[in-house]
């Protein structure tokens, strides 16, 4: 069966249900335009003994969908790209909050990208689709979500705008939320103000209300299965009592006790530890191994309790800040005295040590995927070691939270990158996580922007960043500027801003609880915004400008346009030329775009000119009366000499024109390989080029030059250097074919 849901302007998604992937749980085919996203969502009848939300989300494209087939030597789909790990988590995060608090069974949801019209973006559909099918399945998800992208093109807002769009867009934002409230947003802008953001998040707001309607007639319409329940966890008030009466008073006191993340989390350890250890005692080993969770857990929600409360009531945050100050900041710059660019910026016990390299053209990285391969000329990579949080732990791949704190940092940066025209190198931060007590990809971005002035590159602005958090409980709430990593585990939302003083650039937020109101949404991006310039004055402190020379380690790029139709001859039969001029000059690189503009990479300005003026030699047109650098390639008994006197370029040094005085020999003066001055004393018509070094010397007193006799067209073919009936080089009685040939050529 197919449903529609119409979304404005023409724009309708539809789901089909009950004809694909029967077996799983629930299952649904997502369709806007031409692009078709199949979503699945299956759980474990067993019940896991964890005291998390087993959930997994996959998102993978298929290259059919586009036509394609993948590259590489196994021809099949490999590991998720980093699109697809965004994507799986763009479904994950808003779905996750909307699941019950004990549900502990495995439960996967699967997104394939069956069809691609490569105008509409899969990963909202996804969204979509997931939450449809968790809805008509046994899994215990009663509210729908649903998410679309919003953007603004020439002032005008658009619901799920295609990849046409977005390239004139000045905004982009992906809106996750139920029918009442937003529980998820990601995206970035131009510098947009605050109240642009909220007109995006209205417009994203109103269209995931149609959609979360939408879905819940459908599922009525379906049939949705009878759903599973959460395992309950049996009341124990008088355990419960005991343990109240035991840990709230310490509890409550480490929570208004200033102290590092260490030191109280030591402490807090040793509290919690000694409450089990009276319990031992008074439960008895047995039942108490029995209780044990139960006990863990209702320790647990006594500290997030007496945090949250000394917030909302006191005001007064777990390190004794308010909920707007912002923990004190460091800013260094040139770090590493041999990367391009380097910064180390602390903000309390957070710590971001971040590189920036310059490369050419040729280090973009390419993009591979449903739409036309693209290049990327801005990289950033996030990382985050076990050690910045204390803790051992196993040093494998990329995971999917470092991708997606990387990419919200490089969104962040790359809107304030300078043109390409203007500056013309591949970049790629790295930023290393050496501690982290707070939002370390907002650390990211700050130590990004300065480590990219300390390169040298022509930033338009510097761009910071701020994480907010919220404690809501009823109709109390506070707004928590620069939120500590207990303030994110204990709290309800992360709310990560960045910005330039002018604008939001980019933007990721998301609920721990089911959605958040416009006029709190408010209250916290205001709040960010002072924080982001307060962040902004310490590193003006630091540094205010890009450097005006680039690292002495980093390549001077020396960009050329060349004819389009020259780009063969510069890179020569199998690259021959391009690595010569390279090897001759001592350049580090030289590329070549589809347009012409040809780009040399040079730490050395010598070598980069001789580089330039080797092109532009393959480039230019030989002028007559000009002199030349020219070397001897052939050597002629009797005729003269064949020069190269610009590169690709050759022409005959007749052996009159060796020397004032008669040459007899040209092997006497001249060998193979010999540089000397020449003078191009004519260009023929037919193309040809006659070269002399007599013309060059000084002429010797008294000489007189002697008129040549006139060329003879006898038997032997009259001039010897070609034309006319020479047997050897022309006309129609040249046995080996062609006009004008033979030595004369030159």
């Amino acid at each position: 069966m197919i449903y529609d849901i119409e979304i404005g302007e023409g724009k309708k998604l539809s789901f089909e249900l009950g004809r694909f992937a029967k077996q799983a749980s629930g299952s649904a085919m997502t369709r806007l335009g031409d692009t078709m996203v199949l979503t699945t969502a299956i759980a474990s009848s067993e019940v896991k003994d964890v005291d998390f939300l087993p959930l997994q989300v996959e998102y993978r494209e298929r290259a059919a969908a586009a036509g394609k087939i993948p590259g590489g030597y196994f021809k099949r789909e490999g590991r998720p790209t980093e699109k697809e790990i965004l994507s799986a988590r763009l479904v994950d995060r808003p779905i996750r909050p909307m699941f019950p608090k004990t549900w502990r069974s495995e439960t996967q949801i699967v997104a394939f990208v069956m069809c691609s019209d490569q105008q509409n973006d899969a990963d909202v559909l996804a969204v979509c689709g997931a939450s449809l099918s968790l809805l008509i399945s046994d899994v215990p998800f009663h509210e729908p979500i649903a998410a679309v992208r919003v953007a603004r093109v020439n002032g005008k807002i658009i619901v799920n705008p295609t990849f046409e769009d977005l390239e004139k867009a000045d905004y982009e934002f992906v809106v996750a939320g139920t029918k009442d409230s937003i529980t998820m947003v990601e995206g970035e802008g131009h510098e947009i103000s605050e109240a642009e953001y909220l007109e995006a998040l209205k417009i994203g707001s109103a269209a995931t209300k149609l959609l979360c309607e939408g879905q819940e007639r459908i599922a009525k319409e379906f049939g949705a299965k009878t759903k599973r329940f959460a395992e309950l966890p049996e009341e124990r008030p008088e355990l419960k009592a005991r343990i109240e009466t035991l840990a709230s008073a310490d509890l409550k006191k480490l929570a208004r006790t200033v102290l590092p993340k260490e030191e109280r989390s030591e402490k807090t350890t040793a509290a919690k530890e000694a409450v089990k250890t009276v319990l031992k005692t008074e439960l008895g080993e047995e039942r108490f191994a029995l209780e044990s969770k139960f006990i863990s857990a209702t320790l647990k929600e006594i500290e997030k309790r007496e945090m949250r409360e000394m917030i909302l009531s006191d005001n007064i945050r777990l390190d004794g800040r308010n909920t707007t100050t912002i923990r004190p900041i460091t800013c260094e710059i040139s770090v590493l005295p041999r990367a391009h660019g380097s910064s180390l910026f602390t903000r309390g016990e957070t710590q971001a040590l971040t590189t920036a390299t310059l490369g050419t053209t040729r280090d973009k990285q390419n993009i591979e995927g449903l739409l036309p391969e693209t290049k990327k000329r801005f990289m950033l990579h996030y990382n985050f070691p076990p050690f910045s949080v204390g803790e051992v732990g196993r040093m494998t791949g990329t995971g999917r939270r470092e991708i997606g704190h990387g990419n919200l940092a490089e969104r962040a940066l790359k809107l304030m990158l300078p043109d390409e025209e203007k500056f013309p190198y591949a970049i790629r931060i790295v930023s290393d996580i050496l501690e982290s007590n707070g939002s370390s990809s907002m650390a990211t971005v700050c130590a990004g922007s300065l480590a990219l002035y300390d390169a040298g590159v022509p930033l338009k602005k510097p761009v910071a960043g701020i994480a907010m958090g919220l404690i809501k409980e009823g109709d109390r709430s506070a707004v928590l500027s620069d939120i500590l990593g207990n303030e994110d585990f204990l709290g309800d939302m992360d709310f990560k801003v960045t910005g330039t003083r002018d604008g939001i650039t980019a933007c990721q937020m998301d609920m721990k609880i089911k959605g958040i109101s416009f006029e709190l949404l408010e209250k916290a991006l205001m709040q960010a915004r002072d924080g982001r310039i307060h962040i902004l004055d310490k590193m003006d402190a630091s540094i205010s400008a890009p450097k005006p020379e680039l690292s002495d380690f980093a390549p001077r790029l020396t960009t050329i346009m060349i004819p389009v139709d020259c780009i063969g001859l510069i890179i020569g039969p199998g690259g021959k030329m391009i690595r010569a001029i390279q090897a001759d000059s001592g350049v580090d690189d030289i590329s070549i775009e589809d347009d012409g503009r040809l780009t040399i990479a040079a730490t050395n300005g010598v070598a980069a000119a001789k580089a330039k003026a080797m092109i532009e030699g393959l480039l230019a047109e030989p002028e007559e009366g000009a002199t030349y650098r020219g070397k001897v390639t052939q050597v002629r008994e009797g005729l003269g000499a064949i020069m190269e006197f610009m590169p690709k370029k050759e022409g005959l040094m007749h052996i009159s024109e060796i020397d004032y005085n008669r040459v007899e020999n040209v092997s006497d003066l001249i060998h193979v390989g010999d540089e000397f001055d020449v003078k191009l004393i004519a260009v023929k018509g037919d193309g040809k080029f006659s070269l002399s070094r007599k013309a060059l010397l000084e002429k010797p007193e008294g000489y007189v030059e002697r008129e040549r006799a006139p060329r003879r067209d006898d038997d032997r073919g009259g001039d010897r250097r070609g034309g006319g009936d020479d047997r050897r080089g022309g006309g129609d009685r040249d046995r080996r074919g062609g006009g004008g040939g033979g030595r004369g050529r030159y």
